[in-house]
């Protein structure tokens, strides 16, 4: 049945859409200065806000063609807004794999090369937020931040719910009574507003990486139980299976068993769980550093480049700060989209249907 299941993963067409796009995300964000032309620091008050810079193919009367954009002249209005406007009469080319700010490759390979990039002007693709800094830029290194985050709490809640729900399972009793009662009062307290009070704990001097990993353990902290109580569920029918007994006769230690014989029968459930969990924590690392208790400036990552959004006279004049946020709203639907995809091949009567 599980090879079945497999089978029907790999040739499953409604899946290869999300995962297509998955893999693009995950490819561009572990190679963020490669793909960003800009360094996501690198701000510049001369374009503070800035639209996107309008991508043009060909200009007839200057004959020529390739990608590329105007020149921009400045202006200030009635409201003492700043205006862009093209000048038509200088063609900036973009170019592809061109020098631009040094980085380390894979974290020791030196290197200035960029996907893309214009020499001589600023080229904001989606535009620029209120300090002057490439959205798109910043856009693809909090890829980085936001989803691997929420890769790794996913997976430390998974190992977590692994553990204490294969031994609450296995030896039942008052281990079981224990941890069972202390998983029902995590569950009992609001999400959104523990992760709320675990980080305002925390000291706010905290450095990029120390916030980084505790956002990592607070998701964590918050989710484990839910799985756990699952897989206590499952564990209790493989305990009193017939290999189980065999193994224990057998002289086998209690952690061998749950580690060899009852956890691994799980693993489907977990996978799935690992997938369905996923968007969760994206939105929330998103929602802590767009209240300013994740990551924080000039660091990136989804959620703070939306915080700009938070205001509604923001949104009217510069509505390209919203882009991050659709992106986000991809990720979050394509890893639902494996999840259900994924639950639905390994339960047969799903799949019968």
């Amino acid at each position: 049945m599980r090879n079945e299941a497999w089978k029907e993963i790999f040739f499953n067409r409604k899946i290869a859409l999300p995962l297509i796009i998955l893999a693009g995300f995950y490819t561009v964000a572990a190679n963020a200065s490669f793909f960003a032309p800009y360094d996501y620091k690198q701000d510049d008050a001369l374009y503070v806000n800035a639209p996107p810079s309008k991508l043009h193919i060909a200009d007839l009367d200057q004959c020529y063609f390739g990608p590329f954009i105007y020149g921009q002249n400045q202006s200030i209005d009635q409201y003492y807004h700043r205006v862009y406007t093209e000048d038509k009469s200088v063609i900036h080319p973009i170019r592809f794999f061109v020098s631009g700010y040094e980085y380390k490759l894979f974290g020791f390979l030196k290197s200035d090369l960029h996907l893309f990039g214009v020499p001589d002007v600023k080229f904001y693709f989606i535009g620029a937020d209120n300090k002057g800094r490439d959205i798109f830029s910043r856009m693809i290194f909090g890829a980085r931040v936001s989803l691997f985050v929420a890769l790794a709490a996913a997976v430390l809640t998974l190992f977590i719910g692994l553990i204490v729900g294969g031994i609450s399972g296995y030896f039942g009793g008052l281990t079981d009574n224990i941890l069972m009662r202390f998983c029902e009062m995590m569950m009992m307290a609001p999400a959104f507003y523990l992760i709320l009070a675990l980080r305002a704990s925390f000291p706010s001097s905290l450095s990029s990486t120390q916030i980084y990993i505790l956002i990592i353990l607070i998701l964590s902290f918050i989710s484990w139980a839910s799985t756990a109580r699952i897989i206590r569920g499952m564990a209790i029918g493989l305990a009193k299976s017939d290999f189980v007994t065999a193994a224990r006769i057998g002289g086998l230690s209690d952690f061998k068993i749950i580690m060899r014989h009852i956890l691994p029968h799980t693993m489907s459930y977990a996978l799935i769980a690992v997938f369905l969990s996923i968007p969760g924590y994206i939105l929330g690392e998103a929602a802590l550093s767009m209240v300013g208790l994740g990551i924080q400036e000039p660091e990136a990552s989804w959620g703070n480049l939306l915080s700009q959004a938070l205001g509604i006279v923001n949104i009217q004049l510069y509505p390209w700060i919203l882009i991050p946020g659709i992106f986000l709203l991809i990720a979050v639907i394509c890893f639902n989209a494996l999840g259900e995809a994924l639950r639905d091949a390994f339960d047969p009567k799903r799949r019968n249907l």
